[in-house]
C-alpha cells in the first residue's frame, strides 16, 4: 500500500477528483493483458469472456463499464491506447515530460512510460491534462491538417476488420477538409520494435537487485508468474551493448520521425493490430492468417514511446461486436494540436455506442 499518492493522483486530488479506487494489472504493468495470480483475469465488458487489453486493462474495464467517468492510466508500449480502443473509448499518451512523475512505482520503464487520461470523451480526456499536465490544455480548433496515413508498420498482420474501419477513418478525414496521404510501405520502427521488449526486462531485472525500491519488505522473484521470471532472467542476462543498441535505435526513429514531421502533421494507423483475445491468454497467437509473437498485436504502439510523442486512441466502429479504435500521433510537444484534432473528429463523427445489430 503506497504511503503516498504519485504526483499526477495528488493533483486531482487537490482539484476535487474523488479516487474510490484501484483497477486490476497484469504483473508490473508489463503485459498487452490484465490478469495476474492476485486478482485474475480482468474481462471486457463489451464481451466478458474476452480481454479488454492491458496493462491498464482494468482502468478501462470499469469506466466502459460506467463505474467512473475518467480513469488515470500509465503507458509504456501502449498500455493506455491499447486498451481504450478494445473498449470503445479515448486513451491519450501525453508527450514524454508532460506529465510530472513521483513518489510512485519503481520506474522500471524509465521515463518512456508516461501517465495519462483514458476517458468516454476527448473533453473529458483534456481537463484532467489541464490538472495533471505541465502546461495548458488550451481550446481550440483543428486547421486543416497534412496527415499521413500508414494502415500497417513493414509486414506485420492486421485484422482485416481493423484495417478496413481505420481506412474508413481516414475517408472521414479527407472528407473533413484534411489533406490524407496514404503509405502501404512504413518499416521505420522495425528496429525498435524488434527490441522494445528489453527496457522492461533490464527495469525488472534491476528491480530484483534493488528490492527497497518497492518496498521495505524483500520479495523473491520465485514468486512472480512463470512470464515475469522469464522476463527478469532475460533482463539479467542483456548486456550494455544490447540496451544501448535499443537507445540508439531509438535515436535513430526519432530523427527519422523527424525527417517525416517535416511533410505530416500527424499520423493516423489503427491502435491495435487484433480484435480483443480470451481473457486468460496473454496475446493472440495468429493475426489475418498469420503467427505472431507476444507483441503481434501491439506493434503500432511502442514507437511513440520509444520517441516521446503524444498519441491517442479513439473509437472507429466495432467489428464482429467488439469495439475497434484508431491511432492519431502528432511531433513531440504538439500535445494541444493533437487534442484539437481529436475533438474535432470526435464533433463530427460522434463515436458510435453500440454495434450494428
Amino acid at each position: 500500500m503506497a504511503e503516498r499518492d504519485e504526483i499526477p493522483v495528488a493533483r486531482l486530488r487537490d482539484a476535487g477528483a474523488v479516487i474510490f479506487g484501484k483497477t486490476n494489472v497484469p504483473e508490473f504493468t508489463m503485459q498487452g493483458y490484465t490478469d495476474n495470480p492476485v486478482f485474475g483475469p480482468t474481462g471486457n465488458p463489451w464481451n466478458p469472456s474476452l480481454t479488454p487489453g492491458g496493462s491498464s486493462g482494468g482502468a478501462v474495464a470499469l469506466v466502459a463499464a460506467g463505474g467512473c467517468p475518467i480513469a488515470l492510466g500509465t503507458d509504456g508500449g501502449g498500455s493506455i491506447r491499447r486498451p481504450a480502443s478494445h473498449t470503445n473509448l479515448v486513451g491519450f499518451k501525453p508527450s514524454r515530460g508532460r506529465v510530472p512523475r513521483g513518489d510512485g512505482l519503481p520506474p522500471i520503464f524509465l521515463d518512456f512510460e508516461v501517465a495519462g487520461p483514458i476517458a468516454r470523451s476527448v473533453a473529458d480526456a483534456a481537463a484532467v491534462m489541464r490538472v495533471i499536465g505541465r502546461g495548458s490544455v488550451e481550446e481550440g480548433s483543428a486547421p486543416r491538417a497534412r496527415i499521413l496515413f500508414i494502415p500497417r508498420f513493414g509486414l506485420h498482420p492486421v485484422d482485416p476488420r481493423i484495417a478496413a474501419l481505420t481506412e474508413a477513418a481516414a475517408r472521414q478525414l479527407a472528407a473533413m477538409g484534411h489533406d490524407v496521404t496514404t503509405t502501404r510501405d512504413f518499416d521505420m520502427a522495425e528496429a525498435v520494435n524488434e527490441r522494445w521488449p528489453l527496457l522492461a526486462q533490464v527495469g525488472l531485472a534491476w528491480l530484483v537487485a534493488h528490492p527497497r525500491e518497492l518496498s521495505e519488505r524483500p520479495f523473491d522473484a520465485s514468486s512472480f508468474g512463470p512470464a515475469m521470471q522469464a522476463n527478469a532472467e532475460a533482463g539479467r542476462r542483456a548486456s550494455a551493448a544490447d540496451l544501448f543498441d535499443l537507445l540508439f535505435e531509438a535515436e535513430r526513429l526519432r530523427c527519422g520521425l523527424s525527417r517525416l514531421f517535416e511533410r505530416h502533421d500527424f499520423l493516423l494507423t489503427p491502435a491495435a493490430a487484433a480484435l480483443p483475445w480470451p481473457a486468460n491468454q496473454s496475446h493472440p497467437p495468429r493475426i489475418d492468417g498469420h503467427d505472431v509473437g507476444p507483441r503481434g498485436h501491439a506493434v503500432f504502439a511502442g514507437f511513440a514511446n520509444a520517441v516521446g510523442l503524444p498519441a491517442i486512441a479513439l473509437p472507429c466502429g466495432f467489428a464482429g461486436g467488439m469495439p475497434v479504435g484508431m491511432q492519431l500521433v502528432a511531433p513531440e510537444g504538439a500535445d494541444d494540436a493533437l487534442l484539437a484534432l481529436a475533438h474535432s473528429i470526435e464533433q463530427a463523427h460522434p463515436w458510435q455506442r453500440f454495434p450494428d445489430l
